[in-house]
């Protein structure tokens, strides 16, 4: 009897463990979960990367060769059109110096010979020698010989110094802003040797001034993108020395060729950026423009990694719930993307619940399915 009820428990007991391991394997090993369409904002955006310059900056250049005497600005101070700045001492031509030195002697001579003349027609005239017509042709040669004489004189000046007698501020010497604005740089010191522009050198630049309050995003974009974007595209700039700041901007410029950088062809491109009082902005500050290429309000979206492939066409499709961990394709048509999000076109609706495929569970599926 007692064994009878030991072997009956037995079989019992392996009754049940063979029904449990039944139940266990008839469950399917993977449990999906599920997420539904949703609206949202798409936006599809490039990034170019560059940095931000005044719109106007002006190289002031000496009218003058010669050796900066005197400073009187520093890199920083706000200036304005006509303001002085520099003032330069020159150093003459030894072959101009001595023909300006010759030409002072000679028009010096003639003007001692005319006035001799003057002199004597003066009294020959006073007491009825000569007629009045020969005496002011001799007063007329006199005021001639005597203008030239201060013209060589002033020429002299103007060759050895610079400058001459009655001239003022309007000196070669005197080098005076030519725009209102910042001074971003002086990049010589009092002493140094500068340079007059001319046909066959740029000359000595004796400072950088810029309107800082006028600036404008300048970067490159790659050829890829170049053809998706125009004139008056909206840019949102972000600084590297100013964070969670964006200053909004509009595309004005794109170049109408292109330069090869590490093999790929790049486009530069400027647009006007709009500043605030909140920040200084200082010229050069690296910066990134976000350009919209395009953008859709309140699209059904769905998240891209919803998203799987057909092996053999590639066409996208998801797969839609419609029991117990039961799933069926549903091909879609996609829109635009962020990288994100995708548009759905056509395919799905709100209501509908997508399985959060997982390329490594339904793979270890397909094999135990094997």
């Amino acid at each position: 009897m007692k064994k009878t009820l030991i072997f009956g428990s037995i079989a019992i007991g392996l009754i049940a463990v063979l029904v449990w391991f039944a139940s266990k394997n008839s469950k399917s090993p993977i449990q999906f979960e599920t997420e539904k369409p949703f609206k949202t904002n798409i936006v599809r955006k490039t990034v170019a990367t560059g940095k931000v310059i005044p719109l106007e900056e002006a190289e002031i250049k000496p009218k003058v060769s010669g050796i900066v005497e005197d400073i009187f600005v520093e890199e920083g101070a706000k200036v304005k059109v006509g303001d002085l700045i520099a003032t330069i001492r020159v150093v003459p031509n030894v072959q101009s110096l001595n023909t300006a030195q010759g030409g002072v002697k000679n028009a010096q001579l003639r003007f001692e010979n005319s006035k001799t003349l003057y002199e004597r027609n003066k009294n020959l005239f006073d007491k009825g020698v000569i007629s009045r017509q020969e005496f002011e042709a001799s007063q007329l040669d006199f005021n001639s010989a005597k203008q030239d004489l201060s013209n060589a004189q002033n020429n002299l000046d103007i060759i050895r110094k610079g400058s001459a007698v009655g001239m003022g501020k309007t000196a070669n010497t005197y080098v005076k802003a030519e725009i209102s604005g910042t001074i971003l740089e002086i990049p010589v010191r009092k002493g140094t040797q500068v340079i007059e522009s001319n046909t066959f050198n740029a000359g000595t630049t004796i400072a950088v001034i810029a309107d800082m309050s006028k600036m404008i995003f300048e970067g490159k974009v790659d050829e890829a993108e170049v053809g998706k974007i125009k004139n008056g595209t909206v840019l949102e700039v972000s600084l590297g020395a100013i964070e969670k700041k964006k200053y909004p901007a509009k595309l004005n410029f794109i170049a109408p060729k292109g330069t090869e950088e590490n093999g790929a062809v790049q486009f530069k491109i400027k647009g006007d950026v709009t500043l605030d009082e909140e920040f200084f902005v200082r010229a050069g500050y690296s910066a990134n423009a976000d350009i919209v290429l395009e953008k859709k309000d309140s699209v059904l979206s769905i998240k891209e990694a919803l998203l799987q492939f057909d092996k053999k066409t590639d066409a996208p499709y998801v797969e839609i719930k419609v029991g117990d961990q039961k799933f069926e394709r549903r091909d879609v048509e996609l829109g635009i993307s962020d990288g994100v999000n995708v548009e759905i076109l056509k395919g799905l609706t709100l209501k509908d619940e997508i399985k959060i495929w997982n390329k490594t569970s339904a793979k270890k599926e397909e094999e135990k399915e094997e």
